[in-house]
């Protein structure tokens, strides 16, 4: 073997090299496409679950806060109703002090007609403050 034969080996050598080299360059970039690929879908995949989490999260609270609304406003309609009975009964409460005080006045009206008529009569009958 000569020199011209070694040379001769090392182009086919370094052809078949360049083909492996080419067969490795296309397979790392298919294999790394497919992983890129799979990484968005794996991403995406992981992004529909998170959203999902947080719309279910999202409806609990809401469910939760329309509860605590339920709550309050039947509260409110409570209150509303005790106000309104006990402004009925304050109602009446005004309208018997009315009547005791239309009856006080008929009885003050009756005493100072009695006291009148009896100074009127000074000479048989006398009211006197007694003191203690």
């Amino acid at each position: 073997m000569d020199e011209k034969d070694i040379k001769k080996i090392e182009e086919i050598f370094k052809h078949q090299l360049g083909k492996v080299e080419d067969r490795f360059d296309a397979q790392l970039e298919q294999v790394t496409g497919d992983f890129d690929k799979n990484l968005g879908d794996f991403k995406k995949a992981i992004r529909e679950e998170i959203n999902e989490d947080f719309r279910h999260h999202i409806g609990i609270l809401s469910e939760n806060f329309q509860h605590k609304l339920d709550i309050v406003a039947e509260g409110h309609q409570m209150l509303s109703e005790k106000i309104d009975r006990m402004d009925s009964k304050l109602e009446r409460v005004e309208e018997r002090l009315e009547r005791v005080e239309t009856k006080v006045n008929a009885v003050s009206v009756d005493l100072s007609a009695h006291r009148a008529d009896t100074e009127s009569h000074r000479t048989g009958y006398r009211i006197s403050e007694t003191r203690e």
